[in-house]
């Protein structure tokens, strides 16, 4: 069977800073970003015909946002920046195709985290609002309310939030203004925040991925230079300890953890943009290159498909095309 990489359909929009969310059907749904401008467009990729078509558009303009997939198959879209930072959230019903508002945050906010906990609330932490935040704030999808949870002990932005086998929310680096190697885990359960050990390099707009035995690769970001290094985070101990590092250093990438239980790490940029991708297996803890993209991306979306297949899409600053990934 080919393993690579092909292109597949173009989307009606060149962008970047958007969302990807798979849904339920297994299409997979591009909301918002930018062409230069803030967009409130959406479209959804069919893998069955390999085509993009354009859905209901979302009732605000938006990029640098977060989406996330809940649990009754709606995307729940919060925040983000069109000249301002947003407030507003809202919902898209794929049985619909079509867009409504849901509560406002209490804090506008871009460069969050969105996470679904187990209990099916959503938690969003930190962000900026022109400066970075500490603040955290749940969704219930019952009431379609926002409320307030526990703060972060450090405010920070473009971080990553990774939902653990415990249900705890593991955030790790970001920024504060400077560059953060802190981490810290939030307890749904109480509501609360606890430091945890701290990464070996400070870093953000890295990627975070749990791995099948229930650790969590970060790899690359930016601290006044692109990283190539990668750690692991142990939740039995709480303790990071790293890993090989990637052939090229590299932000604004992207990474899928596939059915194989390796981690496809794609693009990015480190004062270029790159086209590379790369293969974190964690059997040996070391990583291999894969084919070339067409294209290259930074800012680009990711999304691993039922049939374990990876569709990229956007990047730079406004490309249209999609490419497809076959283990």
């Amino acid at each position: 069977m080919f393993s690579g990489l092909t292109l597949t359909g173009n989307m009606s929009y060149g962008l970047y800073e958007r969302t990807a969310s798979l849904l339920t059907s297994g299409k997979v749904l591009i909301a918002g970003g930018s062409n230069g401008s803030p967009l409130k467009t959406a479209e959804l990729y069919d893998p069955s015909t390999g085509t993009w078509a354009l859905t209901g558009s979302m009732v605000y303009n938006r990029y640098y946002h977060k989406a996330c997939l809940l649990a009754n198959g709606k995307v729940l879209v919060p925040g983000g920046w069109n000249g301002v930072h947003i407030f507003t959230t809202e919902l898209y019903d794929p049985s619909t195709g079509t867009w409504s508002f849901t509560g406002n945050l209490t804090y506008g906010r871009y460069y969050n985290t969105a996470s679904l906990l187990p209990n099916g609330k959503v938690l969003v932490a930190g962000g900026s609002n022109g400066g970075a935040l500490n603040a955290a704030e749940l969704y219930d999808p019952s009431t379609g309310a926002w409320t307030l949870t526990g703060n972060m002990i450090s405010s920070r932005y473009f971080h990553t939030a990774t939902v653990l086998q415990t249900g705890k929310v593991l955030v790790a680096g970001g920024s504060n203004g400077g560059y953060l190697n802190t981490a810290e885990l939030y307890d749904p359960s109480t509501g609360l925040w606890t430091l945890t050990g701290s990464m070996s390099y400070s870093r953000y707009e890295h990627i975070a991925s749990l791995l099948a035995n229930g650790k969590v690769l970060v790899a690359g970001g930016f601290n006044g230079a692109s990283l190539p290094t990668a750690e692991l985070y142990d939740p039995s101990i709480g303790t990071w300890t790293l890993t090989g590092s990637m052939s090229y250093s590299r932000f604004f990438h992207t990474a899928s953890v596939l059915a194989n239980g390796k981690v496809f790490v794609a693009g990015g940029s480190n004062g270029v943009d790159l086209n590379t991708v790369e293969l974190y297996d964690p059997s040996t803890g070391s990583w291999t290159l894969t084919s070339n993209m067409s294209h290259t991306r930074s800012y680009l979306a990711s999304s691993l498909l039922t049939d374990g297949r990876v569709l990229i899409a956007c990047g730079n600053l406004g490309s249209s095309s999609s490419e497809l990934y076959q283990p």
